[in-house]
């Protein structure tokens, strides 16, 4: 059975994506939650992943670590992983792999974390490029492919990918089209997306870093999480 190390699901928006999928897709695994420590986890992280980072997978003695790279290590004996389609998961890959790169805006400016909900200060033009650039992928894929997942009528890899964003979208108040809204909604409705944010809202470790990030960019409106300790 795999083995997938995670960090906390409050924050670890990477640890998301592989988590997502295999339990979306009910392909069994072993989760090991490991928190973020105060400043580095370099350190701790290194005992099991190579880059001293968060996911990693573990499949016997074989090791696969980041996030795309451990998509598709599944998805060579799990095929549901990508469309049947050679265009279709073209099209899926292009758009995973754009959001494993890219939106550095987002990504500063609204960083992960499940349990809260923040005001922004301001919806910087940077911001509001890759917003837009996302809302333009979400409804490309939707209306080409007919939903009500991006690469067809379910869930694919593609979508995991854009699972945090739909949780950036709830906690921070982003504006997208009505479709694309619609779809961050329908990820958040998810039963494993529910799990996700479930256990995340009950972790009791806070990490000064991640917790001083998210109030940079705005104001905090709620806090639903547990009281730390």
């Amino acid at each position: 059975m795999y083995r997938l190390f995670i960090g906390n699901k409050n924050y670890s928006s990477w640890s998301l994506r592989p988590w997502i999928l295999l339990r979306q897709l009910e392909i069994p695994f072993d989760e090991q939650l490991v928190p973020f420590d105060k400043g580095s986890s370099w350190e701790k992280f290194r005992h099991f992943s190579p880059n001293g980072l968060v996911p990693c997978l573990e499949d016997g003695d074989i090791t696969v670590w980041d996030s795309l790279a451990i998509v598709e290590y599944i998805a060579e004996r799990y095929p549901q992983v990508w469309p049947e389609s050679t265009a279709v998961r073209a099209w899926a890959r292009c758009a995973a792999a754009e959001m494993h790169s890219g939106f550095a805006a987002l990504r500063g400016q609204c960083p992960m974390n499940c349990g809260v909900t923040i005001s922004l200060n301001a919806l910087t033009p940077a911001l509001q490029k890759d917003l837009a650039r996302i809302a333009e992928l979400w409804q490309q894929g939707l209306q080409r492919f007919g939903g009500p997942f991006l690469a067809g009528d379910r869930f694919t890899a593609v979508d995991a990918f854009f699972a945090p964003v739909a949780v950036r979208v709830q906690g921070f108040g982003l504006p997208l089209p009505e479709a694309a809204t619609a779809y961050a909604r329908r990820l958040l409705d998810l039963p494993a997306m529910a799990e996700w944010i479930d256990g995340a809202l009950r972790e009791p470790w806070r990490e000064f870093n991640h917790e001083r990030e998210l109030l940079q960019s705005g104001t905090l409106v709620e806090d639903r999480r547990v009281q730390s300790t």
